[in-house]
């Protein structure tokens, strides 16, 4: 998901350009659009998304990633309005993906599963609906389709620290501790190592205490 910041920061400049000017300018574009997601910048997404628009009409690329910025801003409904304007395609896992972010932000775990389940079967080496879906197994309480699918996700991108801390957190949850303890002992790091593991034992508190309430969309 990462771009590389050189590339990024060169796009402004050519992005001032029309595009019958500069064919490569689309492209180009998104990708400062989404660094700008990446630097937590998304009000400068959505602003160069309201300009990208004028140039681009309806483009499915970027109408994904209006959802996405306006999830990173909080703004739930709005976005999950936009996603569902978004058009059905099964083989679109981009589609299903971002529904099932709108989803999980609802904290509606069951929807956000059926969402990822369909995103993985049109995507399945994307290592983060992988992560995504094996997060939201881990909400419901469904511990060992989330270790697999998060074991899935660990292997397609080994050095992400976010699915390495997330299976890290299932295996906690789930009581597999000795295999969740092999794991942390990767981070070389002792401090580090200490506080992610108290991070995640808070984490795995809370997850079993919302488990404990009457589950239903919302919970």
């Amino acid at each position: 998901m990462l771009l590389p910041l050189t590339l990024a920061l060169s796009v402004p400049a050519q992005a001032e350009h029309s595009p019958n000017d500069a064919p490569s300018t689309r492209p180009l574009y998104l990708q400062l659009i989404q660094q700008a997601r990446i630097d937590g910048r998304a009000r400068a997404a959505l602003a160069y998304l309201d300009d990208f628009d004028r140039r681009y009409p309806n483009d499915l690329e970027a109408r994904i990633l209006r959802v996405n910025s306006l999830l990173d801003l909080g703004k739930v409904e709005e976005a999950g309005t936009l996603a569902q304007a978004l058009p059905d395609d099964p083989r679109n896992g981009a589609v299903s993906a971002v529904r099932g972010h709108v989803a999980a932000a609802r904290s509606d775990w069951n929807g956000a599963i059926g969402y990822y389940q369909a995103a993985r079967s049109a995507r399945p080496a994307d290592p983060f609906i992988r992560n995504a879906l094996g997060y939201a197994f881990l909400r419901v309480g469904r511990y060992s389709e989330s270790i697999d699918a998060l074991k899935g996700a660990a292997d397609l991108a080994p050095g992400d620290e976010v699915i390495r801390n997330n299976l890290i957190l299932a295996l906690m949850a789930a009581g597999q501790d000795a295999e969740a303890n092999r794991t942390l002992r990767g981070i070389r790091d002792a401090d580090a190592r200490a506080d992610l593991r108290k991070t995640l034992l808070a984490e795995v508190g809370r997850i079993h205490l919302s488990l404990s309430r009457p589950q239903g969309k919302g919970s």
